[in-house]
Parts: C-alpha cells; structure tokens; sequence
C-alpha cells in the first residue's frame, strides 16, 4: 500500500509536530515554509515572539515523540509569579502545591529547531523554506506555491493539505473560500513589544530566575519570562493609541521616564532598554474562530490558523499542540476516511478552543488589574490551600487548565461548580477573608507535619 502524502504550510510549532507525528507513521511530508530556516538564524520572527511557557498539556506532546528530555535542559522551571510592587518589593505566589504543578519557559526558536530535527530523522520527511504558498484546489489537494529565491512556480498534489500557518492563515482563506464559513477576528487595542533582561556581567540572573514577573497595571503591563542563559525574555503590553500607549513613546527620553514613572525596578534590569525599544517592532494581539476547520478529505487547520487566543494563559502553543495529538488520533481511529476524521476532530477541538479563547481574555484582567488586591490574593490562597487540603475534589482552574488535561470546557464548568460552592460556604466577601486566612493556616499546618 502506497504511504499516503501529506503537504504542511507552516513550519513553525504546529506544523513541525504535524510532520513528526505523521513521518514517524510512514506517511510522505513535506513541509513548506515562507520564512527562511531556523537552524541557520534566518528566522525573522525573533522580535515579534512572545516568550513560550509549557504546560501539561505541550509537556505530554514533547514526551510522546521523545523530544522532552533532551529539550529539558534548555527550559526553565517557573514555580509561580513574581509580582512586582510600585515600591520594588515582590511578592512570590506560587503556582500549586507541589513540582508537578509548575510551568517551564522555554524560547520558541529552540523549541521549533528541536521539532524540525526531530521531524528531519524520518527519511519521509522534508522541508522546503524561503516557499509562499499561493492558492489550493480544495477539492483535489493541489498547493500552488513559489520557490522565493529562483521565483519557480511548485504545484503540489497531496492526500491532504494542512493549514499550519497561523493566525492570518492563508490556507484557511483559500479553504473557505466560497463556502458557508464562518469567521470571526478580534483584535485587542493593545499591543506588545519584546525586550529583554540580560545576565549580570558575570554570567547570574540579575532577578529571580525561576518564576513568571509580572509588573501589573490598569493602563500598562510587562511581564518577563526565564531564559536558560540566565537571561528574561520580557514583554511590555500597552494600549497601541493614546497618551499612555506606544505611539506616545517615539523618542529616548520619552521611554526612559515612562519606564522610570511606571516600572523603576524593571528599568535597572534592561541596561539596553532604549535600543531595544527603538528596534523592536510593535506587535499585534488577536483573536481567531472560526468554522469549518476542514474541507471534505483535502484540507484541514491546525493550531492559530483556525482558533488564534491572546498569549495571557499561556496556552496558544500547549492548545495547538493538543489540536496535532488528536488530529493524529483521529487519523488513526479514521484511516480511511479522512473526511470523517477532520470532522471529528474539529467537533472534538472546537468547543474547548472556543472556551479558551474567552479565558484568555478574562486572563488579561486577571494580570492587569486584579494581581495587587488584598482580595483578590486572600481568594487565590483559599483555592490553593483547598486544593492542597482535598487535591482530587478541589482544583483551581488555573491548575485544571495548566497542569491537567482536563478539556478547557470541562475545566471552566468544574470550576463554575467549585465558586458556587465556595460562596454558599463563604456568605460574602468577609466570609471569604475568614475562609481564605483559614484554608492558608490549615495548609501550612499540613506541610509542616509533614516536612514539605
């Protein structure tokens, strides 16, 4: 039996897991990428790449194609955030009760040239960069694509197409084309710009290493992430217009004071701030549903080309990760029929991406606004210490979203469940205070006792 062929547009995360799920099944890949190779450093995503933070959910993608210990060492375990008070104190809140329950920063660069080798170690497999895709026959699997350095015109015929090209896919535009889709684009009017907190001149972490930073505020927020060099990667969010935005900040000085009025600990550790902050593009934040996800037994999306979230759960990657294990899945359970396994797939995906797309947002509050209230810590630490108390019943959902695989929607509805609880038991926000400093008492209690 002839292995079937498959033709990936986009080599970035999810196409690149795509290529090693189905090279290592026998299958004929070829992935197509317009941007040049990242092994060479011709990538030119660096400034526009929000630093990657992996979940359970990526971390049993990585373990399932044996990629996870030897990425493990180019990761940096973050045990909880680091909230930095206006006074320069910082406050640590942990993010579980025990190691399992922690994320792992990790550089998108080296994670996509760990994908792509590995995908690279099936003789079925193969790369094509500097390649545009053009236009599809959705009905018979054709890509039309150019070869960008010679100007040559690829025509590709395929079992099957995947879209894995992000959020302004064009994949999913000549897949819908014509069709009854639908689609729906929100763009936040606010945007980002990396930056970045070097190592101290001998080589050690100028801040606290293990942890998620976040420098919260109504009006603007940065956040910084770990690197394995004992670097950060950070990230400045600010609305894009207006007199606390970015098109505000058009001069050195400008960005010196508003750094030094807003964020006076954070500029001490970004000695390079002003170039960076000249050089560095500002980048956008969008939200993508859509419907349908396939075409027939032609064409399917994977990843943001067909369910794009804002960066603030951290799920963007861990989510696309999950759409490649249960694509494969279905190709399994559906092996001839692949009609029948895009459909599956996508009414297996989409309402819990649909979910995660509205708890990414409500995330963004959650950072921005809420990380300095009294209130709002004292109701955490009840849900931690309640989750520390009775770990099988009680889950926070934060931890059922980042350290399980429990569906997002299952997810949301447990933990709708659990607020109904906590506030019958509460009875109002002082019940709260009383039920939180108590629930804390308790679980310290716990692990002393038990010397943790």
């Amino acid at each position: 039996m002839t292995a079937p062929r498959v033709a990936i547009v986009g080599a970035g995360l999810a196409g690149s897991l795509m290529a090693v799920l189905l090279g290592r099944r026998g299958f004929h890949v070829e992935v197509y990428e317009r941007r040049g190779d990242p092994r060479q450093g011709t990538a030119e995503e660096g400034a526009r790449s929000i630093n990657l933070g992996l979940s359970r959910r990526g971390l049993k993608a990585l373990r399932e194609i044996g990629l996870l210990d030897s990425l493990r060492p180019r990761t940096v375990p973050m045990r909880g955030r680091a909230v930095h008070r206006p006074d320069g104190q910082i406050d640590f809140h942990p993010y579980g009760t025990n190691d399992d329950q922690i994320l792992h920063s990790v550089m998108r660069g080296d994670l996509n040239v760990a994908l792509i080798e590995r995908a690279l170690s099936f003789e079925r497999v193969r790369f094509l960069f500097r390649t545009a895709f053009e236009r599809l026959d959705k009905d018979k699997g054709i890509a039309y694509l150019t070869d960008e350095e010679t100007g040559e015109e690829l025509t590709v015929a395929a079992d099957a197409v995947i879209g894995a090209d992000g959020v302004f896919s064009a994949v999913r535009r000549e897949m819908q084309r014509g069709e009854p889709a639908d689609y729906r684009q929100e763009f936040l009017d606010w945007g980002y710009k990396q930056l970045t907190i070097p190592p101290a001149a001998d080589g050690s972490p100028r801040t606290l290493l293990e942890a998620f930073h976040v420098w919260p505020g109504s009006e603007r927020m940065l956040i910084a992430q770990p690197n394995h060099d004992n670097s950060l990667t950070g990230t400045l969010f600010l609305p894009l217009r207006g007199e606390g935005g970015f098109e505000a900040l058009t001069s050195p000085a400008t960005v010196e004071r508003f750094f030094r009025t807003h964020f006076p600990d954070a500029l001490g550790l970004m000695p390079d701030l002003v170039r960076e902050f000249a050089a560095n593009p500002v980048g956008t934040l969008v939200t993508v549903r859509t419907s349908p996800w396939s075409h027939g037994d032609k064409a399917v999306l994977v990843g943001d080309a067909c369910h794009a979230v804002y960066p603030f759960y951290g799920q963007g990657m861990n989510a696309a990760f999950e759409d490649c294990l249960r694509l494969d899945a279905c190709l399994r359970t559906h092996p001839d029929d692949w009609a029948t396994a895009f459909r599956r797939y996508q009414e297996s995906r989409k309402p819990h991406t649909d979910v995660l797309a509205d708890l990414s947002a409500e995330h963004f509050t959650e950072l921005r606004d809420r990380l300095r209230s009294p209130l709002f810590a004292l109701r955490k630490q009840a849900d931690v210490a309640l989750h520390g108390l009775f770990p099988e019943l009680w889950q926070p959902l934060y931890t059922m979203v980042s350290h399980t695989t429990i569906p997002y929607a299952d997810a949301l509805e447990r933990a709708r469940r659990q607020e109904r609880v906590l506030r019958r038991v509460g009875g109002g926000a002082a019940a709260l205070v009383g039920l939180s400093a108590a629930c804390a008492v308790t679980w310290a209690a716990a692990r002393r006792r038990h010397g943790r």
